[in-house]
């Protein structure tokens, strides 16, 4: 994709996630890896009247926290900036505050193998961050360490992170862990969840090998 390709997408998903009810207003941020570089959408810019053109752009090696654009990155770029430097398989991140996942995460819940969609996220649970301000380095170590062999995390009272190999990949794992923290909360509802075994989630990830995990769709 060119970078213009790159930074329109980066404006639909954003507009996307509020349409798909996983955000609210400007809390939620999203970033793509272009060549060696970071594309991330700007600071508290309302999603509608965002352009392409004001997406911001970071350096993945150099000065940390180097910036160039009309408009400042999300305050959230630290940890954006970190996922997309240590896990070169990464191409995207979205970040968000969905109601359902902000619910578990507001009483420092994992979400567990209560759906084989678990294994979406890379292993037998979503771990959920311990709590840091906004924007801090503290917040990005944190993230970064409960992401560890993970495709998402929670983030204590606070939203959500997905990660993707690309743009379509991570907003599809977004809408899959808002569905899955729903479904996850309502079952605690009528007594809890009658959990999978390790060996039920990695059969499921085999399975999703060999099926190819289709963008946004779950498998058949």
């Amino acid at each position: 994709m060119t970078e213009n390709a790159v930074r329109t997408a980066i404006v639909a998903a954003c507009r996307q996630m509020n349409a798909l009810g996983i955000n609210q207003g400007t809390s939620g941020n999203i970033s793509v890896r272009h060549g060696e570089t970071m594309l991330i959408s700007p600071s508290a810019v309302p999603y509608e009247t965002m352009r392409p053109e004001d997406i911001a752009v970071m350096p993945l090696g150099g000065e940390y926290g180097a910036w160039s654009g009309p408009l400042a990155p999300s305050s959230e770029w630290r940890f954006h900036l970190d996922i997309l430097r240590a896990r070169p398989e990464i191409g995207a991140v979205v970040h968000s505050h969905p109601t359902f996942c902000t619910t578990l995460a507001i009483t420092r819940r994992e979400i567990p193998a209560c759906h084989y969609m678990i294994a979406a996220f890379g292993g037998t649970n979503v771990r959920c961050a311990p709590y840091a301000t906004f924007g801090t380095k503290a917040l990005s170590e944190h993230a970064m360490i409960a992401l560890e062999g993970r495709l998402a995390c929670l983030l204590a009272n606070h939203g959500m992170i997905a990660l993707g190999e690309s743009l379509a990949k991570a907003m599809w794992r977004a809408v899959e862990l808002e569905t899955i923290a729903r479904q996850y909360y309502h079952s605690l509802l009528i007594g809890g969840p009658v959990l999978l075994s390790e060996a039920d989630i990695a059969e499921t990830a085999a399975k999703f090998e060999t099926y190819g995990l289709r963008e946004q769709t779950e498998p058949a």
